[in-house]
């Protein structure tokens, strides 16, 4: 049977089940949980410090108010980093390429930002819509540009994170597939093929990090702009 390129991307199932919950439940029963020891081991003690360290890093920019999304942010930057990161291995499935779940996480943390701006701070909120000094004629039509660039904000991001992972994974079987039709005609050209994935490979994993830091600071300053 004929494999298209697009194939990897389909949500597996076995005996007509979905195994996309299993998928998504995986990553949790990984990382070790701490104990009520006063020295812990030195994996506890690493994940703890970055843990630590990217939670900082994150509640910088952000006001008082939104140091109660810190649990949540952080967690959702653990989960994101080790789904694309465990889609990288042979023979996995990468929940993060699936459009519609990125969205499912898109849609229902910015609006739960939109939500909060328009119960705190209502008048700033909408304030956002309107640019101060902007002439009278350009009011009306300026409006309805914000309003759809504030619409456009979760389809962006869940946009972004799809397309940078599927992009990644479709060059790494490209050039896969390249490197092994080659080796039997020119092999010099296939080692330097091979070498190629492999330096695309770690590009992958440092987009695979990257991209969900971008996902999770994004939404912190969707959520500065409303507290």
């Amino acid at each position: 049977m004929t494999l298209n390129l697009f194939d990897q991307f389909m949500s597996p199932t076995y005996l007509g089940i979905p195994l996309m919950a299993l998928a998504l439940t995986l990553p949790w029963i990984l990382y070790p949980t701490p104990s009520a020891r006063w020295l812990n081991n030195r994996l506890v003690t690493l994940q703890g410090w970055f843990i630590n360290r990217f939670t900082q890093q994150l509640l910088l920019p952000l006001s008082l108010g939104g140091h109660k999304w810190a649990a949540l942010l952080t967690s959702l930057m653990i989960f994101l980093i080790t789904l694309n990161m465990l889609g990288l291995l042979p023979y996995t499935f990468t929940p993060t390429t699936q459009l519609s779940l990125n969205m499912g996480l898109a849609v229902p943390l910015w609006l739960a930002t939109i939500i909060i701006g328009m119960r705190n701070q209502p008048t700033s909120a909408l304030g956002h819509l309107l640019p101060e000094g902007t002439p009278v004629p350009l009011i009306p039509m300026l409006v309805i540009i914000e309003t759809i660039s504030l619409f456009i904000r979760p389809l962006a991001l869940g946009v972004r994170l799809t397309a940078n992972l599927t992009a990644g994974h479709l060059l790494i079987q490209l050039i896969a597939t390249a490197a092994f039709l080659l080796l039997p005609m020119m092999p010099t050209v296939a080692l330097l093929t091979t070498v190629v994935m492999f330096l695309l490979t770690l590009l992958e994993v440092a987009v695979a990090m990257i991209q969900a830091y971008v996902f999770v600071l994004l939404l912190s300053l969707y959520l500065q702009e409303n507290i």
